[in-house]
């Protein structure tokens, strides 16, 4: 029964909140973003209720969805996500990318020139109120002048860990091969998903990252509530999500193929 757990809120926290989208072999591209409104996706920004799209952070201006914070007095910790309505499982995610401004003044010195689209993710309906980053592994954005590391595409895992080569990995961010690109360029991403097998991250069309066996961290309190609820350890499919990090950045183009299991 899809979308069961929709009925079932209150107690099960799951990360694999839907069942994951239906696969065949030759599936066309699909528009994740129908360029006029955020149909299909739902807000959820730290300190606030789910679904509330608080200081207009996320809006859509000429077919793209643009992250701003020209409404905000103080970041205040409101990092922010906007989640697919689907849960995926075996996919290629495409989308482009353009970070842009200056983040809120009193964010984070990491968060400033930073943002990215979360894989795996758990349901928003599954988070805390105050809950900052939904347990998920994330395909990091960065841009010339970060301070957080050294090349975009990396891959952060917020309540997760990661396999390489067979070795479990439990570092916060691993480096891809790729470099940092300038403010204002539009910069094309795509990350291939093969369930719990495999995740492959590409900039511009090269391979710059892949990992084995995504799974939750049973260190972290996001995944030890989820754990605790039933979810599995090892991560086979859950949400997309875009992330809101202080940092103004623009979305677009983004489409999603789904792939044989």
């Amino acid at each position: 029964m899809k979308y069961i757990w929709m009925m079932a809120l209150a107690c099960a926290a799951a990360v694999q909140a839907a069942d994951p989208a239906p696969k065949s072999a030759g599936q066309p591209w699909h528009p994740l973003f129908n360029g006029r409104d955020l149909s299909g996706w739902t807000v959820k920004i730290a300190k606030h209720p789910l679904g509330e799209n608080y200081a207009d952070t996320f809006r859509v201006e000429d077919g793209v969805i643009k992250v701003a914070y020209d409404r905000y007095g103080r970041f205040d910790e409101q990092f922010g996500h906007l989640y697919s309505n689907q849960a995926y499982s075996n996919y290629i995610l495409r989308l482009e990318y353009r970070i842009t401004g200056k983040a809120v003044a009193d964010s984070p010195p990491w968060a400033k020139l930073n943002s990215g689209v979360m894989i795996h993710s758990q349901s928003p309906l599954s988070m805390d109120v105050d809950q900052l980053w939904p347990a998920s592994m994330e395909f990091q954005f960065l841009a010339v002048g970060t301070s957080a590391g050294k090349q975009t595409g990396n891959v952060c895992t917020p309540g997760t860990n990661l396999e390489r080569g067979g070795k479990l990995l439990t570092e916060h961010i691993i480096d891809s091969s790729s470099k940092l690109y300038p403010l204002d360029e539009w910069v094309s991403v795509e990350v291939e998903v093969h369930g719990n097998e495999e995740v492959i991250h590409r900039v511009n069309g090269v391979e710059v990252l892949r990992y084995q066996h995504p799974q939750l961290d049973p260190r972290e309190p996001s995944a030890q509530k989820l754990l605790a609820a039933g979810a599995p350890l090892q991560l086979s499919y859950g949400h997309i999500a875009l992330q809101a990090e202080s940092q103004p950045v623009w979305f677009r183009n983004i489409r999603i193929r789904n792939l044989d299991q």
